[in-house]
């Protein structure tokens, strides 16, 4: 399983315009700039994002990108999906079936079941994260990685009690 560079750079580019004060927001070249990326990839990035509902973009000479709703309002498993897809869909086995026609374990097949558990665990923990918890300056990444660890420890509790 990978992280995409789409997938990392615009979740990151999400954190900084959430992160902004200014409300003509943050412009194409102050986010490549902050981000070390080129113009021309930060454009694509914030046209994913724009087109996913995350951002708006600003009017005017001095114009950027700010949030189209509250950070709190933003869960990253969406961020995520819009920027790359899930990490197992459904359809991989359709997609990858090999060269006969119909999957041979398609009655008992432990890799999908494996692949699915991944995806939904994955799929709870951010569903609970929201791009606040990432962006928030009140104690800095300590406070997201705590907020990780303790979303963490929920999602994984009923899996733990039941052994």
């Amino acid at each position: 399983m990978k992280i995409t560079a789409q997938e990392e750079y615009g979740l990151r580019i999400l954190i900084r315009i959430a992160g902004c004060v200014d409300t003509a927001g943050l412009s194409i070249p102050q986010l490549s700039e902050m981000e070390g990326l080129s113009s021309h990839y930060v454009a694509k990035l914030t046209r994913v994002l724009r087109m996913g509902g995350f951002i708006n973009s600003t009017p005017g000479l001095k114009g950027g990108y700010v949030l189209a709703r509250p950070a709190s309002e933003i869960g990253i498993r969406g961020v995520l999906v819009a920027l790359g897809g899930v990490l197992f869909s459904n359809e991989f086995c359709g997609e990858h079936a090999g060269a006969v026609r119909l999957c041979t374990n398609s009655v008992d097949c432990s890799a999908r079941s494996l692949w699915q558990m991944i995806q939904f665990t994955v799929d709870q923990l951010l569903d609970k994260i929201t791009l606040a918890d990432l962006a928030s300056k009140d104690q800095g990444n300590a406070s997201a990685v705590k907020k990780l660890a303790e979303v963490l420890e929920r999602v994984n509790a009923p899996v733990l009690s039941s052994n």
